[in-house]
């Protein structure tokens, strides 16, 4: 129960995270003044008490902690579960929803994403403009080259899969589940998953489209 409750726990603490990063994303459409503006007061967020851009590293420590014990609570019950099933069922049973057969490769995937998404748009080392100080630019860099749009566009699909399943998995482990309210529960996992999943597919498209330039 206390791995169930950290992957829960993290897991929503990244939630949160991933709404307010989609909603700062879609600040691009109001052009590279208003973007790089925001992208500025957030390095600004916490001062005088905090000295630039100490506020978004410890953002970022705290939902680095988050991803590596969410993934070591997910990979523990994985290898609990297996475990506790040595014998393959004689029938196999796909009771299981898409989403949940593919938790386990879509959370590898969205790993792994996060790091390229660091060394993309953080560190600027294998962004294809990499200025400092000029996000909007880099972002449009970015969604110009095709591969870059696939590994953006399949990161967030798994993204999208992985929310679904997790937000009604954590509310189950948080004790909000029960016979009245399981089909709200997994209608709003549905929603948000589709509401994240479109709010940030609709920045790649935008550039490859010529909507963002």
């Amino acid at each position: 129960m206390g791995k169930k409750a950290v992957m829960a726990g993290t897991g929503v603490v990244m939630l949160l995270f991933l709404v307010v990063h989609m909603l700062g994303n879609l600040k691009i459409f109001f052009g590279p003044e208003n973007f790089n503006a925001y992208a500025a007061w957030l390095r600004t967020i916490g001062e005088p008490v905090l000295h630039e851009s100490w506020y978004l590293w410890i953002q970022r420590t705290g939902l680095l902690a988050c991803v590596v014990l969410h993934g070591v609570a997910a990979y523990q019950l994985s290898r609990r579960d297996l475990a506790a099933r040595p014998a393959k069922y004689v029938h196999k049973q796909s009771r299981a929803s898409y989403a949940t057969r593919t938790m386990r490769w879509g959370g590898v995937i969205v790993g792994l994403f996060i790091v390229w998404h660091i060394l993309d748009l953080t560190t600027l080392t294998v962004n294809p403009r990499g200025q400092a100080g000029h996000p909007y630019e880099n972002v449009v860099a970015d969604f110009r080259v095709w591969w870059v749009d696939v590994v953006y566009i399949v990161a967030i699909l798994a993204l999208g899969l992985h929310i679904r399943h997790g937000f009604w998995s954590a509310a189950q482990t948080l004790g909000a589940v029960n016979k009245r309210r399981d089909r709200a529960l997994k209608t709003t996992a549905t929603v948000l998953a589709a509401v994240l999943t479109a709010g940030f597919l609709v920045v790649p498209v935008a550039v490859m489209s010529g909507l963002v330039d």
